[in-house]
């Protein structure tokens, strides 16, 4: 059975004034989201710039997360890390705070091989009882896992379960499936590519856009299951404008100026992200008029 079905949210992380994590809003984020019909919460993910967190901090706020979902959803904690045995800490750590599964993300920098990330993605599984997807975004580590390293990972470690998939390639996609079937849980790691993928047997989304528009996001999966293939379609295209300004620049900057813009206060990034360039940030003040939501 699937962690999840439907849209989850790859929920921002708010800062204070000083940066600090801000703990009020975070709670305040989680209840929106599902009170707007989110199926999940991911967190600690790119979207909630765990790279910039410390150690205590990544799994503090992944307390505080389960400790205010207090079960509604699940909660799948990110807790990639380049190094195997950072990431096996961080994994056991989220087991302890009560996550629901885990999201982990090839290790970034090191560029290991395929045998070295079946070792790296195996040792993890072996560590926890909790479930993991994977996550692929060779675009943001520079190291890529092939359909055949997902197949074999997924077919013979019993909890490894599922990919996020944000290479892009809807063909690597297909192939995914051609070599999984039902064995795998596999999730759009693109806001832009939730129907197709759905259409391939995705399970869901990880999203960006839900910090923004989580009942829509909720509704492209939630007709697309119901089996208004033309519905969830015609929500996916009106979002579009919205999915490309939400990704002008680096992933989290626009979303959370964009929460920011909507009156929501969740603070600025961690360097070394930086404010939007002005003309991005007028695009974006556009995209989100334009998608009927009001600017604070």
């Amino acid at each position: 059975m699937a962690i999840f079905r439907g849209a989850g949210v790859a929920i921002i992380t708010p800062f204070s004034d000083s940066l600090q994590v801000n703990y009020n809003k975070l709670r305040e984020l989680i209840d929106e989201q599902i009170d707007n019909g989110t199926d999940a919460i991911i967190i600690c993910g790119t979207t909630g710039e765990s790279s910039t967190l410390s150690h205590e901090e990544h799994i503090e706020v992944i307390r505080a997360c389960v400790e205010h979902v207090a079960g509604r959803i699940p909660v799948v904690a990110g807790t990639g890390s380049n190094c195997t045995d950072t990431a096996i800490y961080l994994s056991q750590a989220a087991e302890k705070a009560g996550a629901d599964g885990l999201l982990v993300v090839t290790p970034y920098y090191n560029k290991a091989t395929q045998k070295g990330l079946i070792e790296h993605y195996t040792m993890i599984a072996e560590s926890v009882s909790l479930p993991i997807i994977m996550y692929n975004v060779p675009s943001r580590t520079g190291c890529g896992l092939t359909p055949q390293t997902i197949a074999h990972l997924v077919l013979n470690v019993d909890n490894i379960v599922g990919v996020k998939e944000a290479s892009g390639s809807i063909s690597q996609v297909a192939q995914i499936m051609a070599l999984c079937g039902d064995q795998i849980d596999l999730y759009s790691g693109n806001d832009d590519q939730i129907v197709p993928i759905l259409a391939l047997g995705g399970k869901g989304v990880i999203s960006v856009l839900s910090n923004v528009k989580p009942h829509e996001t909720h509704e492209i999966c939630r007709k697309f299951f119901d089996g208004d293939v033309e519905g969830s379609r015609q929500l996916q295209l009106q979002n579009m404008d919205l999915c490309n300004a939400l990704f002008c620049e680096v992933n989290p900057i626009p979303v959370k100026s964009a929460l920011n813009l909507m009156g929501k206060k969740v603070g600025a990034c961690r360097r070394p992200l930086c404010d939007m360039l002005p003309e991005n940030e007028e695009r974006l003040k556009r995209a989100l008029l334009q998608a009927g939501i009001q600017l604070a």
